[in-house]
């Protein structure tokens, strides 16, 4: 079921940006992707969010403007021709567009040529070059790290929010291993546990933000198909059903004493949860097993140091070397070249959020971050085996929002 958050959750939200805008300067900033706009505003319709360092924002709407209005928590207004944007934008905020800047209006670092803040890192370069005709009154620059940063602590309900789809998660888990038996296939392993996600709210899709990165409900794959490399930027790609969807679950039966990966998120009201777990029909090799409990004493030292004033690269870097203390360095999140470099990554309304556990990553963790930590260890043509779970960062320490047990789920007789 759907739970709106309070009405001053988006004031807040809006409030935080403004602050960070000012510090660096920035007159406003233009928000053009959809997880950004529903963000600040409750919505996602087709359209661009503008929030001024010091004035209201205003949700220019194409489609729909009626779903806009009845949804937006902030003003809205219809879209005209996108070539008179800049128009539309001078003539309800003069003061930033018009042919002068009112002394006093802003702070004294902005230019009389207001400095527009936008997300350059999702956006298409043909909307840049027709944002920049449609508003020459104005600079436009990249503040996709700011946008990024201004949603790396969550709010309660946003936790709550990810609490409630591992509830779901944990419920789906369950139901996919007492099904599961030998010879059925990764896709009906992966469909059982989806059918229980989606009876659970799941929305059907995880959002990513990274560029031709795509994710579905997550990774199950048994055996070598799971240690298969692929183009996702994550430590197990899976063999997919075909080359046009080259992740995930295939066809491919489901044996005795192979690792069987099951790495599954659930998005709830935009709010994702990330998880593995690592099941066997039988039993897992002793080699399997001991990268497995390596796995876990990666993630129980992880939880020691995830807290308030913690450095992310520093946390990956002692992960590297209890890697390479147990021998399985070059097995340690991918194999050889395929090998992802970070240990966990940040999440929320994506999957690929701030802060990563990843080297050039330092700045220090805060209160009410979310993170996804997942050591796992690939052995090309026997499998993949580790663990996930997804952690909020607490003003002492680290509280794992993920409630499935853990341990290697083991099913004697299928």
């Amino acid at each position: 079921m759907h739970i709106e958050p309070p009405r001053e959750e988006w004031l807040n939200r809006r409030l935080k940006l403004q602050q960070m805008m000012k510090s660096q300067g920035l007159s406003g900033c233009l928000v053009t992707q959809n997880v950004g706009i529903y963000y600040y505003t409750g919505s996602m319709q087709t359209g661009y969010l503008f929030v001024p360092a010091v004035e209201e924002s205003t949700y220019y709407v194409r489609r729909s403007v009626a779903r806009a209005l009845s949804e937006s928590n902030v003003k809205v207004a219809e879209l005209g021709s996108f070539r008179n944007f800049g128009r539309q934008l001078e003539a309800d905020y003069p003061e930033l567009f018009g042919a002068t800047v009112s002394e006093g209006s802003l702070p004294s670092s902005f230019s009389s040529v207001p400095l527009i803040g936008t997300d350059l890192d999702v956006m298409p370069t043909q909307l840049y070059f027709r944002l920049t005709e449609a508003v020459p009154q104005a600079k436009l620059t990249d503040a996709s790290g700011l946008l990024r940063q201004a949603r790396s602590v969550k709010t309660p309900y946003e936790i709550a929010r990810i609490e409630r789809a591992a509830e779901a998660v944990a419920q789906a888990l369950d139901v996919g291993c007492e099904r599961l038996h030998e010879g059925m296939t990764e896709l009906e392993l992966m469909a059982t546990i989806e059918r229980e996600l989606r009876s659970h709210g799941h929305i059907g899709l995880m959002r990513m933000r990274g560029y031709n990165q795509e994710i579905m409900t997550g990774v199950v794959a048994a055996g070598d198909a799971a240690a298969e490399p692929t183009y996702f930027d994550g430590p197990t790609g899976g063999r997919g059903l075909s080359p046009a969807a080259p992740q995930s679950a295939s066809l491919r039966p489901i044996g005795r004493n192979e690792p069987i990966l099951i790495d599954i998120g659930c998005c709830i009201d935009g709010y994702v949860i990330d998880q593995t777990r690592t099941a066997v029909i039988g039993e897992l090799s002793p080699e399997l097993r001991a990268a497995y409990e390596t796995a876990e004493a990666i993630i129980r030292r992880a939880e020691q140091e995830l807290k308030p004033g913690a450095i992310p690269e520093q946390i990956y870097a002692e992960a590297l070397m209890m890697a390479e203390a147990a021998g399985l360095s070059s097995n340690f999140m991918g194999y050889g070249r395929d090998q992802v470099k970070f240990l966990g990554h940040g999440i929320g309304l994506e999957i690929d959020e701030w802060p990563v556990l990843a080297k050039g990553f330092r700045d220090p963790l805060e209160a009410g971050m979310t993170i996804a930590v997942e050591p796992k260890f690939t052995f090309p043509g026997v499998g993949v085996v580790g663990i996930e779970n997804t952690y909020v960062i607490t003003e002492t320490g680290c509280r794992a929002l993920t409630v499935s047990p853990e341990g290697i789920y083991s099913k004697q007789h299928s």
